[in-house]
């Protein structure tokens, strides 16, 4: 059976996406393979890998991607310390039961961080 999955984000530029997932959303690099201009590489935080391979501008379109975290306020935090430009909206809670913001990374594929609001956090719904 199904057991894990890890999307493969395109980039333009690995040099670029490495110093912006390293130094600006504090993932550590995972693996690279073994060349001088590495062409395919891993990410890692906690529990999550992201793998991210070289594109070119004709193979290259935008993923989304959703990311559970245990605390979106704490990392929302971390992320504007470190200059990341999030959300205009800043950290929400949305209609469909989650507390969440997003961005965009050098290519502009979106990256939103969630967390299920529990029951009491829910607004009220309007009959």
């Amino acid at each position: 059976m199904f057991r894990e999955t890890h999307p493969i984000i395109g980039t333009r530029d690995i040099q670029r996406a490495i110093e912006f997932y390293t130094r600006q959303l504090g993932f550590d690099l995972a693996f690279r393979d073994n060349t001088d201009s590495p062409n395919y590489v891993g990410f890692r935080r906690d529990a999550v890998v992201l793998h991210m391979q070289f594109q070119y501008e004709h193979e290259m379109g935008t993923i989304r991607l959703r990311f559970l975290v245990e605390d979106p306020d704490a990392l929302f935090g971390e992320y504007r310390q470190r200059g990341v430009a999030c959300t205009e909206s800043d950290i929400r809670d949305t209609p469909w039961g989650t507390r969440e913001f997003a961005l965009y990374d050098p290519d502009r594929n979106a990256l939103t961080f969630y967390r299920n609001l529990t029951p009491s956090e829910k607004a009220p719904q309007s009959s």
